[in-house]
Order: C-alpha cells, then structure tokens, then sequence
C-alpha cells in the first residue's frame, strides 16, 4: 500500500519531512526567515535543483529550501548555510565534497524564495533552472546547466547558462544575456532607448529581441550561420561590412550598444508597441 508520512515541526525554521515509499524519494522542507530595514541584497546559491523567485508585500525575506534524495539520511548530508549582515543575506545549499568534486549521489535542493519587489538578487544553481518575476534592482543569474525565465524585471539584469534557453521581459537599464547552447528571447518594455550598454549571445541559437516602436540604440548583430530579420524595425545611419548575417547601424535616435551574436542562428528585431513609461532601478 502506498503511503504518505507527514511530519511538521511549526517553529520560525519549520521544517517538513515527506517520506513516499512509492516514489522512493525522500523531501524535506526547510524555512529561513530574514527580517531586513531598507532594500534587501539577497545572494542564493545551489549546487542542483531549481530556483524560484517572487515578490510580495511583506518586508523580510523567506527562503524555502526543498531537500530531494533516497534517504533521510542522503538528505541529512545537504547543508543550508545562513549569513546576514544588515541588509545582505546569504544563502548556500551544498552536497557532500569528495576529492574536491560535489558529491550529488542523487540529491538536489530547491530554492522557493519570497521577496520584496525592491530585491537586489544574485541567484546561481549548479544544474537546475531559474525562474524570477517582478522584481526591480540589481539582478544577476546564473546556471550550469537548465533555462532562465525572467518577467516583469526592471533594472540591471544579467542572465547566463551554461546550456539553456533564455526568455526575459522588461524594462533594463543595463543587459547582459548568454547561453552556450540555447535560444534567447527578450521583451523590452518602458523605456525608448538603451541607457546603457545591452550584450546578447548565444553560443547555438536562435535571437530573437522584441523592441518597443522607435526604440533607440547602435546596433550591431551578427550571426555565424543564419540570417537576420527585421520586422517594423528601421536601421539607418548602417556602417561597416553588410551582408544577411551582419548588421551595424542606428535603430531610432540611437543610444548606448546593443550587440548580438549568435554562433549558429537566426537573429529577428521585432517592433512591438511601447508598455511601461521607462525603466528604473
């Protein structure tokens, strides 16, 4: 007969243990509260499992570290470290180490995180995906190996993977974006133009950059293997050597860079209409 066991502990480190015998995986939750004054500057760190990030309307911090393995006893060996100093706050979840290799044997931690909208946020999972929403501030992402979803961001945003697609929305004040192996889409809302410098690349993959109408900035793409598309978009003031796979140019009434580059793959700049009134940080 399957079974389920449920134990709770209610406590501010409250922590849950699911043992499902059909499943043959052992989960355990635990709680990590952080009360913060002023703009919380949040640093996560995973060595597998995915990581989620979302606003509320609370002012401290909540992360929820979900514990995977066989055993309570392969859990047991994860560690969740804790720092806070003032605003900042760390957190890192690690597998056992064995001749300097992570030692995963199975196991996996993912990181649900509840936050203020106004978060700085630096987010990194060994192997795992990434998926963050509404959040304005300094906002940089990483991951070994899985996807970045992004929605509803504002401010300074740098997103990279090792192997995974990229798909981000909003209004960026600085952009950095990258995958070794994967496609990338951006939506840019708010603001006309590129305040400062936006680098999109992709090692295999498609590009594809959705811009508000009259979107200002200097543009220039290239593609090893593809062609590039433009959709509404007008290039003037074009410069340097032209082809299919190579563009550089003036978009509207120009700004800072914007470069893109992929190895093997399309590159599409798509007009859309305007949303928002401008980024912030």
């Amino acid at each position: 007969m399957r079974f389920l066991v449920l134990a709770l502990a209610l406590s501010s480190g409250a922590c849950v243990d699911l043992v499902g015998a059909a499943a043959g995986r052992y989960v355990e939750r635990e709680e990590k509260r952080f009360a913060v004054t002023g703009r919380p500057e949040l640093t996560l760190s995973t060595f597998d499992g995915a990581i989620e990030v979302r606003p509320w309307d609370r002012t401290d911090v909540e992360v929820v570290v979900e514990k995977r393995a066989s055993s309570k006893e392969s859990v047991a060996a994860i560690t969740v470290d804790t720092k806070q100093t003032g605003t900042h706050i760390d957190v890192d979840v690690r597998a056992p180490r064995m001749s300097g290799f992570t030692f995963h044997a199975g196991r996996s931690a993912k990181l649900i995180v509840s936050v203020p909208s106004g978060t700085n946020v630096a987010a990194k999972s060994g192997d795992g995906a990434i998926d963050i929403e509404g959040i304005t501030g300094t906002i940089d992402l990483h991951s070994g190996d899985g996807g970045i979803r992004a929605r509803g961001l504002s401010g300074d945003v740098r997103a990279t993977t090792g192997d995974g697609t990229v798909r981000l929305s909003g209004a960026f004040h600085s952009l950095k974006v990258h995958t070794g192996d994967g496609s990338v889409t951006v939506t840019a809302t708010g603001a006309g133009r590129t305040a400062e410098d936006w680098d999109i690349s992709t090692g295999d993959g498609a590009v594809t950059l959705e811009l508000p109408k009259a979107f200002g900035a200097e543009l220039d793409a290239h593609t090893g293997d593809g062609r590039i598309h433009l959709e509404d978009v007008t290039v003037s003031n074009v410069s340097g050597a032209i082809g299919r796979s190579t563009l550089q140019g003036r978009l509207g009434d120009g700004g800072a860079a914007l470069r893109i580059r992929t190895g093997d793959g399309s590159i599409t700049l798509r007009s859309v209409p305007s949303s928002g009134t401008g980024d912030s940080r």
